[in-house]
């Protein structure tokens, strides 16, 4: 059997595949379980394999390049224009097939086994943050119905529980301490287990060589370097700065026609977890900029003075995006770090 190229639509357990010959004829219409996944692709002569980025598809890619084979990931959403007909198995796979063949097509890196054991870790600890959130408003709503209102801020609400529940002026009913208490343990509990998860991802960006690049930005730290390195690589999927700034929607949006440029606001398309902390970043990287004479703090100062903080926060993530892709991509030291030195 000649084949050119499969497309394999995938599955938990049932996995369809859709070949073609070097003339494009279809040569191959299967469906396969898991086991025969691995046993037909290990005796397959090597050709080209085209899955959507999904859930297990950077895991099947590490295994059937072991086999030999070349492997394509592409995004749902670049595939479902040539799919034909109505949504099945078979129709998918044969779209997935024709799709990997187009020379504009863009693809998704593989993650190695290390990238994603590390983006676990970052998803474990954003659940966990949404989770303390959540907890913090729950008790500052239950406090609220007994007329106390805390500052701002989880800080204020760590040291306010201990003073609340030693109260003797009863502020609070008998009953609802032993409930306080439970929920200060649980607030407790999980500030550990984010903190456990901080240390870990702090540990191996010590060991990772990107990631210490990346840290010489001022507005990355460990948690956001360790999560670009996860999601990311070494950035050379990107064919420059502002595709890598696009893909995590840091770019403005577009309507623009008949050679008339309408920009709106960022797209938000992408990773939102890296959105969020290049932003946080930037926003505390802007936070200090008025008291720094360099080039970058004196653009970033300017832009927040002359629009707003919004703006120059949005606009100081989207620089860094950038500097990151060439800190990776090029594999060399952030410039503007030695700059900083001189001038201060």
């Amino acid at each position: 059997m000649n084949i050119k190229r499969i497309g394999i639509d995938l599955a938990k357990q049932v996995f369809q595949l859709h070949g073609v010959d070097s003339h494009e004829q279809v040569v191959l219409r299967k469906r396969l379980n898991r086991e025969q996944m691995h046993r037909f692709f290990k005796e397959l002569p090597p050709c080209l394999i085209g899955m959507e980025a999904c859930g297990g598809s950077h895991y099947w890619a590490r295994v059937l390049m072991g086999y030999g084979h070349t492997v394509k990931l592409m995004a749902c959403q670049f595939v479902k224009p040539y799919v034909k007909g109505g949504k099945n198995d078979a129709n998918d796979a044969e779209a997935i097939c024709e799709a990997v063949s187009r020379p504009g097509m863009r693809f998704v890196a593989i993650k190695s086994e290390e990238q994603q054991a590390m983006q676990a870790d970052h998803r474990i600890r954003s659940r966990l943050v949404k989770v303390r959130t959540a907890l913090s408003n729950e008790i500052r709503g239950l406090l609220s119905e007994f007329g106390i209102v805390l500052a701002t801020g989880i800080g204020q609400l760590r040291r306010a529980l201990p003073l609340l529940l030693d109260d003797e002026e009863q502020k609070l009913p008998a009953s609802m301490k032993p409930l306080l208490a439970e929920l200060a343990q649980e607030l407790r509990q999980t500030d550990d287990r984010v903190e456990l998860h901080d240390k870990r991802i702090q540990a191996a960006a010590k060991g990772d060589e990107r990631i210490q690049r990346l840290l010489d930005i001022e507005g990355i730290g460990p948690i956001t370097a360790s999560a670009l390195v996860a999601a990311v690589g070494d950035a050379t999927q990107f064919a420059n700065g502002r595709n890598m700034a696009a893909w995590l929607g840091l770019v403005p949006s577009q309507h623009s026609s008949g050679g008339k440029e309408r920009l709106g606001h960022i797209s938000k398309r992408g990773d939102t977890y890296l959105r969020t902390l290049l932003i946080h970043g930037a926003r505390a990287a802007l936070n200090s900029s008025a008291s720094k004479e360099d080039r970058r703090s004196r653009w970033a100062h300017t832009l927040a003075t002359r629009r707003n903080r919004n703006i120059a926060t949005v606009a100081l993530a989207n620089k860094n995006a950038r500097i990151a892709w060439a800190v990776l991509s090029r594999q060399e030291m952030y410039r503007g770090a030695v700059t900083n030195d001189a001038n201060s």
